[in-house]
């Protein structure tokens, strides 16, 4: 069944589409990612993320750091360079993934971080290190800071690893 429009009504119709911006009657315009700060803080993380619905999600895999010296033996932390040193190659890593996918470090919304304890620091994790690492990528000229764990763990596969990261991004 075909509907009829009364010429009154398509009379009203025409004036309205005259006189109502298109605005009117366009689409709304799609939400945004937003970022909640963690209030009366300078800390670069965000407390929370809200994702609005239709926000694409990729997941990116646990990154370890790469060689720093390959003279060193491969399984010692002198191949990988201290925690400041792996943390940047890490998230150098995860930067060059994410720019292969055609994002950035700005739209990871997530992060996972994975720290060994140091021997040269009792067995605890060197976190002054590591902020001083992931400071170089959020929370100076990138401002878009990712809701994020810190975890110290027993070790990882390899003995000369202290850091390992995962990261989920978001692009609206």
């Amino acid at each position: 069944m075909t509907p009829t429009v009364r010429p009154a009504a398509a009379a009203l119709l025409l004036a309205l589409s005259c006189i109502l911006p298109a605005s009117a009657y366009a689409a709304p315009a799609a939400a945004a990612i937003v970022r909640h700060k963690i209030p009366n803080s300078d800390f670069p993380i965000a407390q929370a993320v809200t994702l609005p619905p239709g926000t694409t999600l990729h997941f990116i895999s646990g990154q370890v750091p790469p060689v720093v010296d390959k003279a060193a033996d491969p399984n010692a932390a002198a191949a990988f360079g201290d925690t400041k040193t792996q943390t940047v190659g890490v998230l150098s890593k995860v930067r060059e993934i994410l720019q292969g996918m055609g994002l950035s470090m700005g739209d990871v919304v997530k992060m996972q971080v994975f720290l060994v304890g140091d021997p040269a620091r009792n067995g605890r994790a060197d976190v002054a290190g590591f902020m001083e690492g992931y400071t170089q990528f959020f929370g100076g000229s990138q401002p878009n800071l990712p809701a994020r764990a810190v975890v110290q763990v027993a070790g990882l596969s390899n003995p000369g690893w202290f850091v390992e990261i995962e990261v989920v991004a978001a692009k609206k």
